[in-house]
């Protein structure tokens, strides 16, 4: 049987420290533009550095983080991204913030990992054998992207009246890692040893779906961080609008996300898991044109919180699948890691793509590249929706939070 369901805060909130920075990408991006002596095209390098900086650390302790302590792990990565950030944000000379950010990057993709492998593994009571099936993985990962949508709208709306430069939004992420800090005493230092059976079944269960799944979210995400790498500037340059503007744009978008992804946990598994993906990821194709080809607040407006309700539905349904393939939580971690891989070209493409073609070329491209990667990912979610995954016996140690007060 499950255990009764519970949100899992500090998780939540590790999950929000661990997401932040790919949320405000624009405005890291553009502030990075404006407030150092770098190019558009080197400002997104150094984002795309950001960001796989945080995919090889995901990469490296997928499989780790039972092993070394989800606790150890979390301050590890929080005092990374504190003094990454907060160095780069303090950082007058180009060459330190680049340094500072890519040990912030490791720092968000260390407590991404533990994020994911423990809310993977959630849901799962002691002593008890239970089905893994990934339901409380999906309700804990559509809070968490709540958290990080009302964080990181809250700064979208902040940032502009606090002056230009480019430490802003970098500060935000390191004080966001301050904060959490005092929460990760509420995670289990060691796990307990696996019993024998469990060890020989420690192999990765379901490669090829998995293999499949994370193949196609490094092109998912590199198309959904391709425009919103460059949307800034869209909404600056194409658009003609003020960064107050565009900031208000991007905060009622995340708003908007916010709703999706509160609908989207209310509805849970009904809908299953081939619907939301396929035909989600089909529908931001469009929004993406839309927002690529904009010219004035109307058709921006319209494009980027019609983008940003999806964008974040589609996504706590491929962590959910992700989390179902393996009930340890490991392709959790490595579905995820494979997204912030994409996510790291992403900048880099939207940069690069804009100023060889231009705004709406470029959506036209990273259009075709989303519904193309649509159809293997709903063939998976097709796969695992018919087949039911095994029974396995997977003892945890008491709780990481403590389930008679969570909310």
């Amino acid at each position: 049987m499950f255990a009764p369901r519970t949100t899992p805060w500090p998780l939540v909130a590790l999950f929000t420290a661990g997401y932040l920075a790919p949320y405000l990408l624009p405005t890291v991006v553009g502030r990075l533009d404006s407030g150092l002596p770098l190019s558009p095209t080197q400002a997104g390098a150094v984002g795309s550095a950001l960001l796989l900086s945080s995919a090889s650390a995901g990469f490296l302790l997928a499989s780790r983080v039972e092993r070394v302590g989800a606790r150890r792990l979390a301050r590890i990565g929080l005092a990374l991204a504190l003094l990454g950030y907060g160095g780069a944000a303090l950082a007058p000379a180009v060459p330190a913030v680049v340094l500072g950010v890519l040990i912030g990057g490791f720092g968000s993709g260390t407590v991404t990992a533990v994020a994911a492998t423990r809310i993977a593994a959630m849901g799962v009571p002691p002593r008890e054998v239970v089905r893994a099936r990934g339901s409380d993985p999906h309700r804990a990962t559509t809070v968490g992207l709540l958290g990080v949508s009302a964080l990181a709208g809250t700064v979208y709306l902040t940032v502009p009246h606090l002056g230009p430069g480019h430490g802003q939004p970098l500060a935000a992420i390191a004080l966001t890692a301050l904060a959490v800090w005092p929460l990760t005493s509420r995670l289990p230092s060691v796990t307990a040893p696996q019993p024998q059976a469990v060890r020989a079944a420690s192999h990765l269960p379901h490669r090829r779906q998995g293999l499949t799944l994370a193949a196609c979210m490094v092109c998912w995400s590199l198309v959904q961080n391709s425009l919103w790498g460059v949307s800034g500037r869209i909404g600056l340059t194409q658009a003609q609008l003020t960064e107050a503007t565009v900031g208000a744009v991007f905060a009622v978008a995340l708003g908007a996300g916010l709703l999706g992804v509160t609908g989207a946990g209310v509805l849970g598994p009904r809908l299953g898991l081939a619907l939301p993906i396929g035909g989600g990821t089909a529908v931001i194709a469009a929004c993406v044109v839309l927002s690529a080809s904009a010219t004035d607040l109307s058709s921006f407006a319209t494009g980027e919180i019609a983008w940003n309700t999806l964008y974040p539905i589609v996504l706590s349904y491929v962590i959910g699948l992700a989390a179902s393939l393996d009930g340890r939580g490991r392709w959790a971690v490595l579905v995820g890691s494979a997204s912030s891989l994409g996510t790291a070209a992403g900048p880099l493409t939207g940069s690069v793509l804009s100023a060889q073609a231009g705004f709406p070329v470029m959506g036209a491209v990273l259009a075709v590249g989303l519904l193309v990667v649509a159809v293997p990912m709903t063939a998976v979610a097709l796969g695992v929706g018919r087949r039911p995954l095994p029974v396995v016996e997977i003892p945890v140690e008491a709780p990481a939070y403590d389930r008679a007060t969570a909310a």
